[in-house]
């Protein structure tokens, strides 16, 4: 493999309102307007008008039936808080001690949902900072077509103390887990010379605010493009989630579904309460490189013959000659996790390969076709045995270490994909770097990386 990678860009998209689907919100206190969605990933945004001098509350909701959310802020305290109220009447309020309170009138506020986690966010100097956060739980139906469907936004109070107030689709705080979408043979998908790329949208807080965007990286200019949304329904429960950690092929030889998706299912994981992750797949006719998606997926069964485990993610196909050969990714125990491959003559039949139970934090399992035949890139995170940390291995199918790549290794657990676009090698990963406050914790990562093979 090739060696001696340098950093050429970072790229950070913060987009908390895809300004594709926002659309005006009546500045009537009290009027909302009707935004549906296909999924409970939306955001309610009103600038400030800084020209008026109102001491005024302002308040911004998301409602649905006898549900309504609002995110509050009162100049003379400072204070910001979440109000909400379930099925008309059971009313709470959240305000974090530490985070919640703001003196100087901010830029912007948005109050976002993201599958069962409703956030508050202010813009202070250019930069979203989280003010108050609370997990819906079960307690409202957000994922149930009918109430998405119902969704209304705008402003509760002190409409006029605001310039403009939109409502959409939320973005992203960073990506993560990214890929190329490619051939069934694992060649990178481009397009005029970008390259097509699935990412986790990083959400306000852990995995379960999360979801899959498509996005176009002009490697020239280091421009990133958000082209679409992807969001899933699953085969045994009902509702729309925003499952990520994707791999999506494209089979323009298959007329009939020419897109593949294989996805982790991240939307609902909550450690503390019987945390479970697999992989779901789905095929469609449908372009996904455009838009809002949302898929019916079937089950995607991945072997774990003779090894513990409690969880697959990270799947990545490729299909070599007559056969699927599916990397990915098993935990013995949360979080501790090693690579697995599996091959079959079909993606619902598929026999088990090898599996590097040694490793305890190696992911990103993606396939790359070398001169010397098909290799399997990961990444080894720090928390792997000794000699085997902060690294990019490269393996054959066999699970065997054959070499690693001899490039930067950023923060968090960076996946490595390997693309070859106007005359030159490119690496791109992603990091750990937070955005949003301390308050959100874990979860709202990263830049994207772009690397590029020294001559």
């Amino acid at each position: 493999m090739p060696s001696s990678y340098r950093e050429v860009a970072r790229i950070r998209p913060v987009e908390l309102l895809r300004p594709r689907t926002s659309v005006p919100c009546s500045m009537r206190a009290g009027e909302l307007t009707p935004v549906p969605r296909q999924a409970p990933f939306v955001t309610v945004l009103g600038t400030f008008s800084h020209e008026s001098p109102s001491t005024d509350p302002v308040s911004l909701v998301l409602s649905s039936g006898g549900d309504s959310f609002a995110a509050l802020w009162d100049p003379v305290s400072g204070a910001l808080a979440l109000g909400v109220t379930v099925g008309g009447s059971r009313q709470t309020t959240h305000r974090s001690r530490r985070r919640g309170t703001v003196t100087t009138r901010p830029e912007a506020m948005a109050l976002t949902l993201t599958g069962t986690h409703l956030t508050v966010l202010t813009l202070e100097n250019g930069e979203w900072v989280a003010r108050a956060r609370h997990d819906l739980g079960d307690l409202v139906a957000v994922r149930d077509d009918a109430w998405l469907a119902d969704l209304s936004a705008g402003v509760g109070v002190g409409a006029h103390v605001l310039r403009e107030v939109r409502a959409g689709t939320f973005g992203q705080l960073g990506l993560r887990d990214v890929r190329a979408v490619t051939l069934p043979d694992g060649t990178p998908v481009l397009r005029n010379a970008q390259v097509l790329l699935s990412a986790t949208c990083a959400g306000p807080g852990f995995f379960d605010t999360a979801h899959t965007g498509l996005f176009l990286l002009d490697p020239r200019h280091h421009r990133l493009t958000h082209v679409s949304d992807l969001w899933f329904r699953r085969p045994d429960v009902p509702g729309a989630f925003g499952d990520h950690a994707v791999h999506v092929v494209h089979d323009p030889s298959s007329p009939d579904a020419p897109w593949t998706v294989a996805a982790s299912t991240w939307s609902d994981f909550h450690t503390e309460r019987n945390p479970q992750v697999r992989c779901t797949l789905v095929r469609t006719a449908v372009d996904i490189t455009r838009g809002e998606h949302l898929l019916d997926t079937t089950e995607l069964p991945l072997p774990t013959d003779g090894f513990t485990s409690l969880g697959v993610w990270d799947p990545h196909l490729i299909r070599d000659d007559d056969v699927w050969r599916v990397a990915y990714v098993s935990a013995r125990k949360w979080f501790s996790f090693h690579p697995v491959t599996a091959s079959g003559p079909r993606l619902d039949s598929l026999t088990l390969d090898a599996a590097l139970t040694s490793r305890r934090a190696t992911e990103g399992t993606t396939w790359h076709r070398t001169a010397a035949g098909l290799r399997l890139l990961a990444s080894d995170g720090r928390d792997n045995p000794r000699g085997f940390r902060e690294r990019y291995p490269v393996l054959d199918p066999s699970l065997t270490e054959v070499g690693t790549l001899d490039a930067p290794y950023p923060s968090n657990i960076p996946w490595p994909t390997l693309v070859d676009v106007d005359g030159r090698r490119l690496l791109v990963t992603f990091d750990g770097t937070p955005r949003a406050g301390d308050l959100l914790g874990y979860g709202t990562h990263g830049d994207l990386v772009v690397m590029a093979l020294d001559a």
